[in-house]
């Protein structure tokens, strides 16, 4: 899980800005939700991302967090500042991270990856209530949620004020939307939302970015995710067409 900062001063004292969250798929690119980040692309230095980091406000965990600069900031050409299509961005950092006990890259799907939909979870350090009374949280939070069809998404969210003629955009697939009210909120836009393999339950694929929802926990209505496996190819040609620091 990577915390993606926006850096500013007062006086001399340098101060981070949450912005969104994001995950490493390399030890120096990171992936996240293009809403989050589209308005630095000309300035990505103001960015940094902070990995490795569980509490925001203490210093005492066992491992320390790593922060790098962003060099580059790359949209989705299709993404819609609108509707949020095409949700996807990649994260070019100044440098690799080293891989360690609590820093660690995320498997990304390919056409023939089958997942426990049942088993997903999303990390986040996003409000734990939608609207004023929400806190946003200072201890990395997981919640559980199921993967919901693309077409029972499409169904639930037109019984919202969105109306019966809404269409779900195909770059986008939907989890939660239980009775117990778990889901994403205001704040976790970019996080990952990620499956175990159904070959192997202790492996983790990111199927998912977090993207946009109506209120938060509403019980039927899922939240809407920037959909890793339609983005995958996009990621996997920008990886190979800009240079970043390979893994041997």
């Amino acid at each position: 899980m990577a915390a993606v900062l926006q850096t500013e001063y007062i006086g001399d004292e340098e101060v981070n800005l949450y912005v969104c969250g994001g995950s490493l798929i390399y030890p120096d690119v990171v992936l996240t939700a293009a809403h989050c980040v589209q308005s630095w692309q000309t300035t990505p230095s103001i960015l940094k991302v902070r990995l490795g980091e569980w509490d925001t406000q203490r210093t005492y965990e066992l491992y320390t967090h790593v922060d790098r600069r962003v060099k580059q900031v790359i949209t989705h050409e299709r993404f819609n500042a609108g509707s949020l299509s095409n949700d996807f961005a990649i994260l070019f950092l100044e440098s690799p991270v080293v891989l360690t006990p609590h820093i660690d890259t995320i498997c990304l799907p390919d056409q023939f990856t089958s997942v426990d939909s049942n088993r997903c979870f999303v990390t986040g350090w996003g409000k734990n209530e939608f609207g004023k009374v929400g806190e946003y949280q200072n201890i990395l939070k997981k919640v559980s949620l199921p993967l919901v069809d693309h077409h029972d998404c499409q169904n639930a969210l037109r019984t919202t004020r969105l109306g019966q003629f809404f269409n779900l955009h195909a770059s986008f697939n939907c989890a939660g939307g239980g009775i117990d009210g778990q889901d994403a909120c205001k704040g976790d836009g970019g996080s990952p939302l990620v499956c175990p393999l159904l070959s192997n339950s202790h492996s983790y694929v990111q199927v998912g970015i977090v993207a946009w929802g109506i209120g938060c926990g509403e019980p039927g209505i899922p939240g809407v995710y920037g959909n890793v496996f339609k983005g995958v190819e996009w990621v996997h040609n920008k990886l190979q067409t800009l240079p970043f620091n390979r893994p041997a």
